[in-house]
C-alpha cells in the first residue's frame, strides 16, 4: 500500500509522519504518534470513544482519513492537562465521578471541551446534546452531564 505524508499540530506540537492511504486517523495517531487518550471502539461511528477536536471541532477519528488532516490542529484529552495540571473538566469529571470504566470518558472531555469553547455557559439541553454522540454504558451519563455544568460554571474553564 502507497504511504502519504501527514504534517498537522497535535496538542501543541508539530508532527510529520508516513502513513498507508486510507488510514484512519485513529490509527495514525495510536500507532504512529503513540496517543493512546484516544480510544478504540466501534470503529464504525457510532459510539463517539475516538472523538477528537479537528481545528477545534468534534471529529471522529475512526471515520477521518488522516490524509486529509494535513495543517490542521488537532486535540485529544493527552493534551488537556497542561504541566501536569489537570484541565478543569478533567478535575471536574473526577469530582463528579463521571467517570466509571473511563472508555467513553476522552470522547466525552473532547465532545464537552468542544461545546465550552464555543459555549462557555451552556444550558443542560445545550450538554445533553453535545455529548449525544457518545456512548455510555456505565454511568447513567447524570453525573457525566453535571461535571460538564460544574466545569462551566468554574472560572477556569474559560482560560484553559
Amino acid at each position: 500500500m502507497a504511504k502519504v505524508p501527514v504534517q498537522f499540530t497535535l496538542n501543541g506540537e508539530e508532527k510529520a509522519e508516513f502513513v498507508e492511504s486510507g488510514a484512519t486517523l485513529l490509527k495514525a495517531l495510536r500507532d504512529k504518534m503513540g496517543d493512546m487518550s484516544v480510544k478504540s471502539g466501534c470503529q464504525q461511528g457510532t459510539c463517539g470513544s475516538c472523538s477528537v477536536l479537528i481545528d477545534g471541532e468534534i471529529r471522529l477519528s475512526c471515520l477521518t482519513l488522516a490524509e486529509t488532516c494535513s495543517g490542521t490542529v488537532i486535540e485529544t484529552t493527552a493534551g488537556l492537562a497542561e504541566s501536569g495540571v489537570l484541565h478543569p473538566l478533567q478535575r471536574a469529571f473526577n469530582e463528579g465521578f463521571a467517570t466509571q470504566c473511563g472508555f467513553c470518558t476522552p470522547g466525552m472531555l473532547m465532545a464537552a471541551k468542544a461545546l465550552l469553547d464555543r459555549n462557555p455557559q451552556p444550558s443542560r439541553e445545550d450538554v445533553v446534546d453535545a455529548i449525544a454522540g457518545n456512548i455510555c454504558r456505565c454511568t447513567g451519563y447524570e453525573p457525566i452531564v453535571q461535571a460538564i455544568l460544574a466545569a462551566s460554571r468554574s472560572n477556569s474553564v474559560n482560560a484553559a
